[in-house]
Order: C-alpha cells, then sequence, then structure tokens
C-alpha cells in the first residue's frame, strides 16, 4: 500500500512528506484494519511535520480524523463488523487502570498513545486501529464531511466544556479555522452569543454568517464582556487578549497541543476569579457525543478536497493560511 511518511520534520513549504510503498501493518488480536476513504488534515499533523511538535515516533505515518471501512479483525474483537464504516480520532489507546482512567479522565491517562503521533495514522491507503477506539458513523454523515468532526469537532465540543460556558452565555472564539467552525455551531446550537476574533477578514465574515453577533481581529476587544473564550490559534498573545475580554468569574480555555509562550500579563487582568485552563486531548466519551450531536444539530463542515497524492499541499496550504475550513485527503482512486 502507498503512504505519507514523515521522516525528518522540516517546514512544510519544503514538502516534509514522502509518498513510499509500504507494507500493509499487521493487526493484533483487538485490532481493525481499516481501508481508509478519507482523513482529515489538522494543525497538529502540520505542527509534528515541521517540528513545533516534537515526534515521539520517527517514521511515523501522520493523520488522526481518518474514516475508513473495516476489511480485517482480531480475533479478540466483537461489536465491529467488516465492512462497517468508523471513524478513528486522536486517542489511539490508553492503559484502562490508572487513575484518570479509572476517574472518566483517559485524555489525562498515564500511557496514552495518539493517532499519527505514537501509532501510524490515517494519510495512507490502510490504516490500523484498536477496535476500542473506533467509532461508528451514522449512515447519513457524508466521509468527507465526518472527518474534520472527529478531532476539531470532538476537541472543540470538550473545550466548550472546559471553558464553562452556559446556554445563553456569550462566548469569544479566538481563531477560526476547523475546529471553531464546529464549536461556533454547537454554541448557537445552545443559544450563546459567540463573539469571534481572527486575523482573517474572510474568516471574519464566514464567522458571522454562521451566527457570531460580532467578529473581529484579535486586537480588538468584543462588545460585551464574555462569560467564557476559547483561544485556537497557537499563539500565546491571544490568550491574554481573550483573558482581558473576560467577565468576572470568566474562563479561558486553550483549545492548543503546542503553543508558543504566554507573555508576561499584569495581575489585573486575572483578578477577579477569572481563569486560564488548558484543553488536553478528548475522551472516548467526547467523540461519541460529538457524533450523536453532530447529527442532532447538524453540523455542517467546510471542507477543501485534496487528492490522496497532495498531503504535502494540504500542509503548506494550512501554514500559509490558504484553507478555509479543513483540508481532507480523499482515498486514492
Amino acid at each position: 500500500m502507498r503512504a505519507h511518511l514523515l521522516r525528518s520534520p522540516a517546514p512544510a513549504a519544503e514538502h516534509p512528506l514522502e509518498l513510499v510503498e509500504v507494507d500493509v501493518p499487521p493487526i493484533g488480536s483487538d485490532d481493525v484494519l481499516l481501508d481508509v476513504v478519507a482523513c482529515a488534515v489538522c494543525r497538529t499533523d502540520l505542527q509534528l511535520c515541521e517540528g513545533d511538535l516534537p515526534a515521539q515516533r520517527l517514521p511515523i505515518v501522520p493523520g488522526h480524523q481518518i474514516v475508513g471501512r473495516v476489511v480485517e479483525r482480531g480475533r479478540n474483537v466483537t461489536g465491529v463488523d467488516i465492512g462497517q464504516r468508523v471513524g478513528v480520532a486522536w486517542i489511539a489507546t490508553t492503559c484502562g487502570h490508572c487513575r484518570f482512567c479509572r476517574t472518566g479522565r483517559e485524555n489525562l491517562c498515564d500511557e496514552i498513545a495518539f493517532t499519527g503521533w505514537h501509532r501510524d495514522g490515517g494519510y495512507a491507503e490502510q490504516a490500523v486501529a484498536n477496535a476500542g477506539f473506533v467509532y461508528p458513523l451514522p449512515a447519513g454523515f457524508d466521509s468527507v464531511d465526518a472527518a474534520p468532526l472527529l478531532c476539531g469537532g470532538a476537541i472543540g465540543l470538550r473545550a466548550l466544556r472546559v471553558s464553562g460556558i452556559e446556554p445563553g452565555g456569550r462566548l469569544g472564539l479566538y481563531g477560526f479555522g476547523a475546529s471553531a467552525t464546529c464549536a461556533i455551531q454547537i454554541a448557537r446550537y445552545w443559544d450563546c452569543e459567540v463573539y469571534v476574533c481572527t486575523r482573517s477578514p474572510d474568516e471574519q465574515e464566514r464567522a458571522l454568517q454562521l451566527g457570531a453577533v460580532w467578529s473581529g481581529r484579535y486586537d480588538e476587544c468584543p462588545p460585551e464582556p464574555l462569560d467564557a473564550a476559547i483561544t485556537f490559534a497557537p499563539v500565546g498573545s491571544v490568550v491574554i487578549a481573550a483573558l482581558r475580554a473576560l467577565d468576572k468569574g470568566g474562563v479561558v480555555a486553550i483549545n492548543a497541543i503546542h503553543l508558543d509562550r504566554i507573555p508576561e500579563f499584569d495581575y489585573d487582568d486575572l483578578w477577579w476569579e477569572r481563569q486560564l485552563r488548558s484543553v488536553a486531548n478528548v475522551t472516548r466519551a467526547d467523540v461519541a457525543d460529538l457524533v450523536e450531536l453532530a447529527a442532532a444539530i447538524p453540523i455542517h463542515t467546510q471542507v477543501q478536497r485534496y487528492p490522496f497524492t497532495a498531503a504535502n499541499d494540504a500542509l503548506a496550504d494550512l501554514a500559509g493560511g490558504k484553507v478555509s475550513g479543513a483540508a481532507v485527503l480523499l482515498a486514492p482512486g
């Protein structure tokens, strides 16, 4: 089969991925083998390929927003059928017995592994996943539209929960890529007032079209104090801008696995019981809940489709701010 391998991180403009022929990956007793139908391209993939996110294994096949069909299953697998269409997300395996796993916080597991970072991911014609970490997809979900929900949507839902936003509250979104596109639709479903800050005029307009009551630049303050805010941009100065826009008792949820730095700021910006919280990964419950919620709303994704061979182009476009919504690699053929 063909797969895009990252052997050594490099700027996306230098095309760090190599398209090669590799053996079909073997499956373990608890695994399933998938024919990949679509794989969305996440900013985390870009950070891995460019070296901002330290590699856990090289070479590695990136990609953790996978839609595929089951073509083989291990001897211990039950509840997943041959031919079934499933999704695979960022969380690949957990230990199941540490104090975090035992208390519903498997996203903090001491032995957690991630798709496309520890285990080969979906930038390939076929992929292996642990059967306990795949998600059946409703028949009504288009595969290409569903792929960005598996990380961007799920982490967006978790970020909303971490922020503590209540139905009808005032929510700020800082950055407006694929994850924020999902988050705003959930927030509007909860009848929240949404205020969006982003550097792109096109994204500002798109936010208004999706129901934001106001949109502006990062250096502009929303016209109303926010009950909660979520930052999606991997830039620490944006976190401080969000903090300064909060009402008393508000929370900024930082939705980023990598952040350049958080600059020095006045304690007055944090005073009045404002909080900064990070959003670390997702649980299986987050992904399952998101799939159910996406069908109920329904959540609409905006995608740019790329042929399977164009993974480097997708990464370069993402790095250059040329992707509106989510980039998705299509199955070959």
